[in-house]
C-alpha cells in the first residue's frame, strides 16, 4: 500500500507496473506521453517472481525495446507473462459512460491477457482498415471502377477473415466474463444489483460461432455496403463498430445507473477479469487499485476490501489510511511516498 498526498507520484508508480506487466497504459496510447519532460527516454525495471528480470525502455526516437533477464527481445509480446496485472483507476469509470471505443479497448486488453498473440490480429485489422480508407480517398487514381472493385474484393476477403476471428474472441471472452462479473456485482452491491453483459457486434452475425459461415457473411456485407462507404468515406461493417452493453437489473447502466452503481460495475468487471486470468494460469494477477476507494461510498469500500483482501495480492494507492480497517492495515506492507518519482526512470 502506497500512501501519500496527491501529485507525489503514486499513480505513476502503479502505471509503471501496469505498463511493464501488460505493455499498455490505461492513461495514454502514446509512449511520448509517458516520458518525462525534456527527457529522451524512460526506463522501467521489475523483478517478477524469484528471478525474472523485466525491462522496458521507452525512447522518443527508435521506439520501444524490451528485455527479459537482460536479453533483448525480438518481440515485445515475449515480455508478457511473469507479471500479470489488472489495473483500476478513476479514469476507468468512463468505461461505462464513455464512448464505445473505451469498451472495445477494455475487452481487447482482457483478451490480450489470455491470448497475447491477439495483438497481432488487431494490428492486422487496423492496417487493413486504414488501407481500405486510402482506396476511397484515392479512387480517382484508378483507371476504372472495375480495377478499384477488384482491389476491394481482395480486401473484403482478408477483412472478413480477420473480422470473424476478432468477433469470435470478443464474444467468447464476454461469455466467460458474464457469470464472474455478475457474481462480483451482486457481492459488491450487497445482493441488490444484477449485471448482464451484452455483445453488440458491428457485423451481422447469425447462428453459432462457425468461422466459415461468419466469414462468408461478413464478406457479403462488406461488398453490399460499398455504395454507402463511397459516400461516407468509411467502412461501417466490422469489429471497429462493436459495442458492449452493460445492463443493471435489465436496464442500461450507461443511461440509468447511478454514479455509485457505475463505479461498482467497473470494479466488478475488473475483478471478473482478475478471476478469469487467474483461472487460466493458476495464479491470480496483481490487482492495482489507484485511489479508487475515494470513488466509492463507505459501504461499497468495505465490501470491496472484504472481497479482495483474502485472495488477491493488491498494490493500492491512497492519500490516507482512514478507509482501511482491521486486517487490511495489519497485513499490509505500508510505503509512505514523500518525494516525486525520478523523471523518466521508475524501478
Amino acid at each position: 500500500m502506497v500512501i501519500g498526498p496527491n501529485g507525489i507520484g503514486k499513480s505513476n508508480l502503479l502505471e509503471a507496473v501496469e505498463l511493464i506487466g501488460t505493455l499498455r497504459s490505461h492513461r495514454s496510447s502514446s509512449d511520448q506521453d509517458l516520458i518525462g519532460w525534456n527527457q529522451d527516454r524512460a526506463l522501467l525495471r521489475a523483478i517478477a517472481g524469484e528471478s525474472e528480470e523485466l525491462q522496458l525502455d521507452l525512447r522518443r526516437q527508435g521506439g520501444r525495446q524490451a528485455y527479459r533477464n537482460q536479453k533483448l527481445l525480438l518481440r515485445q509480446l515475449d515480455l508478457l507473462g511473469p507479471l500479470r496485472c489488472v489495473g483500476f483507476s478513476a479514469l476507468d469509470l468512463d468505461l461505462v459512460r464513455g464512448e464505445p471505443s473505451l469498451r472495445r479497448n477494455w475487452l481487447d486488453r482482457v483478451i490480450q491477457q489470455l491470448e497475447p498473440i491477439y495483438s497481432d490480429l488487431l494490428s492486422r485489422f487496423n492496417k487493413l482498415l486504414r488501407q481500405r480508407s486510402q482506396i476511397w480517398r484515392n479512387y480517382q487514381n484508378f483507371p476504372s471502377n472495375k480495377d478499384r472493385d477488384a482491389l476491394l474484393d481482395a480486401f473484403d476477403i482478408q477483412m472478413a477473415l480477420v473480422s470473424t476471428r476478432i468477433h469470435r474472441r470478443r464474444s467468447r471472452v464476454l461469455r466467460h466474463l458474464q457469470p464472474l462479473a455478475s457474481a462480483w456485482q451482486e457481492k459488491l452491491s450487497n445482493r441488490k444489483e444484477n449485471l448482464q453483459l451484452a455483445y453488440v457486434p458491428g457485423s451481422l452475425l447469425e447462428g453459432e460461432e462457425e468461422e466459415e459461415s461468419w466469414r462468408i457473411s461478413i464478406e457479403q456485407q462488406l461488398s453490399a455496403q460499398r455504395p454507402n462507404e463511397e459516400k461516407l468515406g468509411r467502412c461501417k461493417i466490422g469489429p471497429h463498430r462493436d459495442e458492449v452493453m452493460f445492463l443493471l437489473n435489465e436496464v442500461s447502466a450507461r443511461r440509468f445507473g447511478s454514479a455509485g452503481q457505475q463505479r461498482t460495475l467497473v470494479l466488478a468487471l475488473k475483478l471478473a477479469e482478475l478471476e478469469l486470468v487467474g483461472e487460466l494460469y493458476g495464479e491470480p494477477p496483481l490487482l492495482l487499485l489507484d485511489d479508487v476507494l475515494a470513488e466509492l461510498d463507505p459501504t461499497r469500500q468495505l465490501l470491496l476490501l472484504e472481497a479482495v483482501g483474502d485472495t488477491h495480492q493488491c498494490l493500492v494507492s491512497a492519500t490516507h489510511l482512514e478507509a482501511f480497517e482491521g486486517d487490511w492495515k495489519n497485513h499490509s506492507q505500508l510505503v509512505e511516498a514523500e518525494i516525486l518519482l525520478g523523471k523518466g526512470d521508475v524501478s
